[in-house]
């Protein structure tokens, strides 16, 4: 199994245009991301997919490896697909490129999934330790079922806990690892019912009947979609 590690980078953004470039202690954003993913020991390849000459140029510029793609796609998924027309692989990771803290364990982690489960999409989850991010829409929660598959991804508290006993909630983390074939037939599917009220696209694929297993980890993403979280990670990291 030829495995591939996509990070998409768009440069539009409405909160934050241009956000792959963001400076992050002297290093444009998507240099972190790229370099922490290439810490991955079971990626056979990393790519960025951009929509941008001018990330294409920072990208060659660090060394890494990159694709021109179109600039009309609606999601990182249909971005992906198109790479799968370029790059030969089995399996496609895709890497968000606004999480300059990504851990290579968590890459890891669903690449020996995918091992074990080669038909199966493959995402992550963590536990929720802030009860506010229960009740929060814009924290995704999921509940799996006894064998780690997805039963279900909610914006609201899921389940709902009336008999109010002790129960774990897991937030969905943004990464997916899809074979080749199912995500080609993934992103030519018209839009789910379930997935336009919740506004996920992973619910496209449970109601398509696709398996979506699930592994847990500790790692916990953290974002930038503002200019303000440049502070924050800049801070982890250690630079202030």
């Amino acid at each position: 199994m030829k495995v591939i590690g996509v990070i998409p980078a768009r440069y539009g953004s409405s909160r934050f245009p241009g956000k792959p470039l963001a400076m992050i202690l002297n290093k444009p954003m998507i240099q972190h991301v790229y370099e922490r993913v290439s810490e991955s020991k079971l990626l056979d390849q990393v790519i960025v997919a951009t929509d941008h000459e001018d990330i294409k140029k920072v990208v060659e510029d660090f060394g890494g490896q990159v694709v021109m793609t179109r600039t009309d796609h609606e999601t990182g998924s249909d971005r992906i697909a198109e790479v799968t027309a370029k790059v030969e692989g089995d399996f496609f990771v895709n890497i968000q490129g606004d999480e300059p803290l990504i851990h290579h364990d968590i890459i890891d982690a669903l690449v020996k999934e995918a091992k074990e489960s080669p038909n199966a999409v493959v995402t992550a989850k963590t536990k929720i330790k802030d009860l506010q991010d229960v009740n929060n829409p814009n924290v995704v929660k999921v509940i799996t079922d006894h064998t780690d598959r997805a039963i279900y991804f909610s914006r609201s508290a899921i389940p709902y806990n009336r008999s109010n006993v002790s129960f774990s909630y897991y937030k969905h983390l943004g990464i997916y690892g899809y074979p080749k074939e199912v995500l080609n037939k993934f992103v030519q599917l018209p839009q789910s019912s379930l997935e336009e009220a919740e506004m996920l696209e992973q619910l496209r694929l449970l109601e398509n009947g696709y398996t979506v297993k699930v592994v847990e980890t500790s790692y916990n993403a953290v974002g930038v979609d503002t200019p303000e979280d440049i502070e924050k990670v800049e801070s982890i990291l250690g630079g202030k």
